[in-house]
């Protein structure tokens, strides 16, 4: 097999089935690196593959147990029972203890535990307690936030769930046999043979209904296969579709993947139908077997998760530069390389962002619930954050700038007049196809009073049908009303249509389509799109009954009959959702097939400027470079086929934009796969649902707004920590050094600076519920070490500038000045820290003036402001022997309240100079 297909087909089902927390691509893709007992399950399971292909399906259904009209529902349960759910790709429940493990085991976490562990080793057993503390709280908070995240995740995925269609008989045939005459595998079974059940609940031998737009929910075997085009790229990395037959046609084959009659789970139909029996499931099919190796294994990490290690990194580098300086300092100063090193311990402690990870969770989490509430279903939390910086959106037309309801307004003849044989061909069409049914085909059967005016069931029997693709955009079924002749009935795109018309059907007779009759068909139809109609075309051919199967060759020499035109109105909520996102920094691009003229008005309706439309004729004949440029300029694209789609998705992305795409076709999965963050709705197609990273329960712009400003809170959210930490551990460093080089003792105890550390830590715990200013919210953001690491220099030092202050008052006014007083000095500049710490929470999470232009959230004040007060009480209180501080006079906290209101005015003047420079 070749293995680089294998990397690709597992990048694919890593990204579709939202495994990226389980899966990256690993040296097992090495074949030669496999064990013995890999490679024996893997040649079993291809052996047994390649037998099902080569058995008649006379013999292979007995083998399965199963019947071609299927297995009944007692005989599916006991299947059930022995081989278990049809799942694979799911992650393991981690038992509670593995689950404390993996949210302990990060670097921050792991670092401090060295740190307590040569605090306790060094007789400082308070200082091993402290920082013990710290590891503690930060892996507590993380497991608990953890567990409520995904047990309401667990939950909203329940929500979404893709079915399959499969055809059960009736509990009185169950025992039946299987026998020759009952081998026939007609294209379409009647109605009542087929229902909708989950994919997980499948089972071998079940026989299952194949059509455009599902996923193949199993390894199996065909039965019947009409015009099958299926996409094998999660399998074999080949993007072009490949046609797959009953029969094998290709001779003996040794890999399966170069069997005609076998599907896999894990690909999807392309377009047309087909009848398959299960012969895998789970982690037996071919796909399961190779997923559950790497389910062992960790992913690679997302750009979302680069970003934040790429701050926490910052972060680290900082300390790893400045510790051995205070090292350095202190040991030469002080002459004391003992209580230096304990002292240096204590600065990688404070230093060490330890409560990052655990932010960034319970602000995902935070926000992936509250998206609940709004009808969002984040499949993957990492989304949330491209949800708020995304700055493009591409959308479909039909049902999302429009209602998701069509009316089928007018069916009329080639001239325009109405024509009611017009409308029952077009129902007789839609009635017998098996494939992919879409809104239009929908609204067509709405007609219900057809079926027993055409005596549908008696008086047509249909013969065969050829499929829709999105390449021919047209089907056709064919249906004898009389033994004598056979109708091929077509209908189509008006253009797609004509290009395979002859003849016009006028006024009760049938002529040549001649080049002015062409022209005035286009000016009715045209007509017609600039009312906003959608136009589907309707032709006919007689045959003789001289075959049984048709194919596209077939669709030749037909007669127009006329057009069935269909309304899709606007929805009243898309002009004030695109008016939002745009006035929020997103632009809103429309991707689709639909006729320009149709599209144009639509988007007029809506508000959203279509001056110029570039079609899919124009995108095919543009290189990369054209394309480029053209998708800057357009906002509106019409008449695109699926990988038109794609390659605009990834022309905005090289342009280094962020792009959502919405869309719930089969012929939107490649560009949702291709973009930043893909997002379907509950109604979509399987494969469109598994491509998605977000699933709306309700198609509406208006839903995704709302969504687009709850990814943006939790960014913002996220920021302000990292500013938080990264500024007030860059100004305590710079105090630290600059004490150390003139003070005659340390200016703060190891043990007290982790106190001051873990309770600023505390304070900062209420920040994933914190509000966030609107202005905030107005355009979209992204992760940027560069800027935090700017940040951290501006601010950083201005908090060095109180605590100079502090320890001018504590050396001046005070007289703690020696080593005998050092533990005034001490307690005045624990107090004055924690306190401008706590301070900093309030004044950076916002660049207006604090408490008067922006409050935060009740819990974060709540959280500072106790904080704050235990500052307070720790030197004041009994405790204050305990951690070696005393009890500061009360003169002190005037000075202090003046050094509070002077950090908090010049905080205030740096971010009103910073925010209009750099912005915010």
């Amino acid at each position: 097999m070749n293995i680089s297909m294998l990397q690709q087909a597992f990048s694919t089902f890593v990204r579709t089935r939202g495994l990226e927390r389980h899966f990256q691509r690993l040296a097992w893709f090495d074949i030669g690196k496999r064990s013995d007992t890999d490679n024996g399950l893997t040649s079993t399971l291809t052996k047994n593959l390649v037998a099902a292909s080569n058995t008649t399906p006379e013999l292979l259904l007995p083998s399965l147990g199963t019947h071609a009209d299927g297995l009944t529902e007692a005989q599916a349960a006991r299947i059930r029972d022995q081989v278990g759910p049809n799942e694979i790709g799911q992650a393991r429940t981690l038992r509670w203890w593995m689950h404390l493990w993996h949210c302990y085991k990060n670097p921050f976490s792991l670092l401090l535990t060295v740190l307590a562990t040569i605090s306790y080793c060094t007789d400082d057993a308070k200082g091993a307690i402290v920082i013990g503390s710290m590891v503690a709280l930060g892996t507590l908070i993380r497991f608990m936030q953890e567990t409520r995240s995904n047990k309401a995740a667990e939950k909203l995925k329940s929500m979404v769930s893709n079915t399959a269609t499969v055809l059960r008989r009736s509990a009185t045939q169950d025992g039946l046999g299987t026998s020759r005459e009952d081998c026939h595998f007609p294209e379409a079974h009647h109605p009542r043979n087929r229902i909708e059940i989950p994919i997980k609940l499948l089972v071998p031998g079940d026989v299952i209904a194949l059509s455009a737009g599902d996923m193949i929910p199993a390894d199996v075997r065909l039965l019947s296969a009409k015009h099958l085009f299926v996409s094998q790229a999660a399998m074999s990395g080949e993007s072009l579709p490949v046609e797959k037959f009953a029969q094998q046609t290709s001779g003996a084959a040794s890999n399966p993947l170069d069997l005609d009659n076998l599907c896999f789970m894990g690909t999807n139909v392309i377009s047309g139908a087909a009848t398959a029996v299960i012969v895998n499931t789970g982690k037996n099919t071919y796909f399961g077997m190779l997923a559950e190796r790497v389910l062992k294994t960790d992913r690679s990490p997302t750009a979302f998760q680069r970003g934040v290690n790429e701050v926490s990194w910052l972060l680290i580098r900082f300390m790893l530069v400045m510790v051995p300086i205070v090292l350095l300092i202190n040991g030469f100063t002080k002459h004391d390389w003992w209580s230096a090193s304990l002292f240096a311990l204590s600065i990688a402690v404070g230093l060490t962002p330890e409560m990052l990870l655990m932010i960034v969770t319970a602000t995902l989490a935070k926000g992936a619930i509250h998206l609940s509430r709004k009808k969002v279903i984040v499949k993957r939390l990492d989304a949330i954050q491209n949800f708020g910086a995304m700055n493009v959106l591409c959308t479909d037309k039909t049902g999302t700038l429009t209602q998701d309801k069509i009316f089928l307004e007018r069916h009329t003849d080639i001239f325009g007049a109405a024509s009611d044989k017009v409308l029952e061909y077009a129902y007789l069409n839609s009635y017998h196809q098996t494939g992919l049914k879409n809104l239009l085909d929908v609204a067509v059967l709405e007609h219900v009073e057809l079926q027993s005016k055409l005596n549908v069931a008696g008086h047509f029997r249909k013969i065969d049908e050829i499929p829709f693709d999105f390449h021919r955009r047209r089907m056709s079924v064919i249906v004898a009303e009389r033994e004598d002749h056979h109708l091929l009935i077509c209908k189509g795109a008006v253009d797609e249509i004509l290009s395979v018309c002859s003849k016009v059907h006028e006024n009760g007779t049938t002529s040549a389509l001649t080049p002015d009759l062409l022209a005035r068909i286009r000016r009715v139809t045209s007509a017609l799109n600039e009312e906003g109609l959608r136009v589907v075309a309707v032709a006919v051919r007689e045959r003789a009954p001289d075959k049984e199967s048709y194919d596209v060759e077939d669709e030749a020499e037909l007669t127009l009959l006329g057009y069935i035109a269909f309304l899709d109105p606007p929805k009243e909520s898309t002009a004030p959702a695109i008016n939002a996102l745009q006035r929020h920094g997103v632009r809103v691009k429309v991707l689709t097939g639909d006729n320009d003229k149709v599209t144009a008005k639509v988007c007029r309706e809506v508000g959203l400027a279509c001056d110029a439309i570039l079609l899919g004729a124009e995108v095919e004949a543009m290189s990369d470079p054209e394309l480029a440029l053209a998708v800057e300029r357009y906002d509106v694209f019409a008449k695109l086929t699926p990988l038109h789609k794609e390659r605009i998705v990834r022309a905005l992305r090289q342009g280094e934009h962020i792009v959502g795409f919405l869309g719930d076709g089969i012929n939107d999965a490649a560009a949702l796969r291709a973009a930043d963050i893909g997002i379907s709705v509950d109604s979509a197609v399987d494969i469109a649902k598994e491509a998605a990273d977000i699933i709306l329960l309700e198609k509406s712009l208006l839903v995704l707004e709302q969504g687009v400003m709850e990814g943006r809170k939790t960014f913002a959210n996220m920021l302000k920590y990292t500013k938080m930490s990264a500024s007030s551990n860059f100004g305590n460093v710079f105090s630290v050094l600059l004490a150390s080089v003139f003070l005659p003792f340390l200016p703060m105890l190891p043990l007290q600076l982790l106190v001051q550390n873990l309770l600023y830590d505390f304070s900062q715990v209420a920040i994933p519920l914190d509000n966030v200013d609107t202005d905030l919210l107005a355009k979209p953001q992204r992760w940027n070490s560069g800027q935090i690491g700017r940040f951290m220099i501006f601010f950083g030092p201005m908090s060095s500038v109180f605590d100079i202050a502090t320890f001018a008052l504590m050396w001046y006014v005070f007289r703690a000045n020696t080593p005998a007083t050092q533990t005034l000095f001490q307690s005045g500049w624990f107090v004055e820290g924690l306190l401008t710490q706590t301070l900093i929470v309030h004044m950076i999470r916002t660049r207006k003036i604090p408490f008067l232009q922006s409050r935060a959230s009740w819990p974060l004040l709540i959280t500072t402001a106790t904080i704050m007060a235990i500052g307070v009480f720790l030197p004041m209180g009994p405790f204050a022997e305990y951690f070696k501080l005393q009890a500061l006079p009360l003169s002190y906290f005037g000075w202090l309240a003046a050094i509070l209101l002077g950090y908090m005015l010049l905080t205030q003047a740096m971010k009103t100079f910073y925010a209009r420079r750099y912005g915010w």
